[in-house]
């Protein structure tokens, strides 16, 4: 049976990782609340827990409960929005305890800001097992309908719930964005036990035993390399640490924008390389006299292949610049910032509009970048 951490203070990785999951929920509700092509949002919590740990800290459920209230509330009623949060919890005692906090949480919120009868948000709670539940005609239903947009949490113990064939239903339902979690570590270790196997197919990941931090970054490309070749859709990964274990987190998204939100949460946390806990590639600290955040391993690192892709010609305009700075988890900004630099050595010059954004990216206007030695 896998460990109840709710009746435990959640240590400081838990920690973060739901701060990782508020702030991707702060950024993504307030898009839909107010996009005028969608009739709202549906939000799934598919491995509620109980709700709170032992000392009252918040569990996922009440995170989101919580990050949705206040100004949120207001514009859901002016926008005339459906918002439906599922929480799931498969084992009965949490799921006990889930209902009665939640329902304490919404209470408490009523009487705080004076609701009236009735929250805005409607809630439904389930107690199935996640994959018998995803069988479910209704919620395939639910996550199929193009009307509405997704935000899926997927907080499993270990890595058995999320296999290549969950992973891809995800990245096919249409306007959702999930994040799963995954015991990195564990895999690396038990890489060539067939129960391991049977769920992840480590022979497809070429882990290196001198860089065990590298666990996850390896396990988010192999599921990288499951989505089809040619199917525009963004992932990006965190790696947390715990002692000598890593832990991480796999984001989704069919879209740029969510890939953006995402990349500000991740680049907040890590300003060197935007997806770890802790100093993932070695680089020089900030107390240290050669730091400089703008010159991090992993920013060079990206900023070198933009250089070499525009100089041969494979990146030829923005639309095409931008988008890759994603893909390769930066924001993007860095290909601006090197599109200035190139312009500056005389070595490009961009035709088309005289904007530098580098947010909101699928609204830009479009540039194209042509060699001077072309000109």
């Amino acid at each position: 049976m896998a460990k109840d951490i709710n009746q435990e203070k959640f240590p400081e990785e838990t920690m973060l990782k739901l701060e990782i999951f508020a702030e991707c929920f702060r950024e993504w509700l307030p898009v839909f609340i107010h996009n005028q092509y969608i009739k709202g949002a549906l939000i799934f919590d598919f491995f509620a827990g109980s709700g709170k740990d032992i000392e009252g800290n918040m569990g996922s459920p009440l995170i989101l409960l919580n990050e949705a209230r206040g100004k949120n509330c207001e514009a859901v009623k002016k926008n005339k929005k459906l918002i439906l949060f599922t929480f799931n919890e498969k084992n009965e005692n949490k799921y006990n305890e889930l209902k009665k906090n939640v329902e304490s949480y919404i209470s408490q919120c009523a009487t705080q800001n004076k609701c009236g009868k009735e929250c805005v948000y409607r809630l439904s709670y389930n107690q199935e097992d996640f994959k018998d539940f995803l069988l479910n005609e209704k919620l395939i239903t639910y996550l199929s309908d193009n009307n509405y947009a997704k935000f899926v949490l997927l907080d499993q113990y270990g890595f058995k719930q999320v296999d290549e064939d969950v992973f891809l239903k995800f990245v096919n339902f249409p306007k959702t964005d999930f994040i799963f979690f995954i015991s990195s570590s564990f895999i690396q270790r038990f890489k060539e036990v067939p129960a391991t196997k049977l769920y992840i197919d480590t022979s497809k990941i070429q882990f290196n035993e001198n860089r065990p931090e590298d666990c996850h970054r390896l396990i988010a490309k192999y599921y990288r390399d499951l989505i089809p070749a040619g199917k525009e859709y963004y992932t990006h990964h965190f790696t947390i640490k715990k002692g000598a274990n890593y832990w991480g987190l796999i984001f989704g998204t069919n879209h740029s924008l969510g890939m953006e939100k995402f990349l500000k949460v991740c680049w907040t946390q890590d300003p060197i390389s935007g997806e770890s806990s802790f100093n993932i590639d070695n680089d020089f600290t900030e107390e240290s006299l050669f730091f400089d955040k703008e010159s991090t391993a992993k920013k060079q690192y990206v900023s070198n292949i933009v250089k070499q892709k525009i100089l041969s010609r494979e990146i030829t305009s923005n639309a095409v610049g931008l988008k890759f700075a994603l893909e390769n988890g930066c924001m993007p900004k860095l290909f601006t910032d090197v599109v200035k630099e190139l312009e500056k050595e005389g070595k490009i010059k961009r035709t088309g509009s005289t904007s530098y954004s580098s947010s909101n990216i699928h609204k830009v206007e479009t540039y194209d970048i042509v060699l001077m030695e072309k000109l």
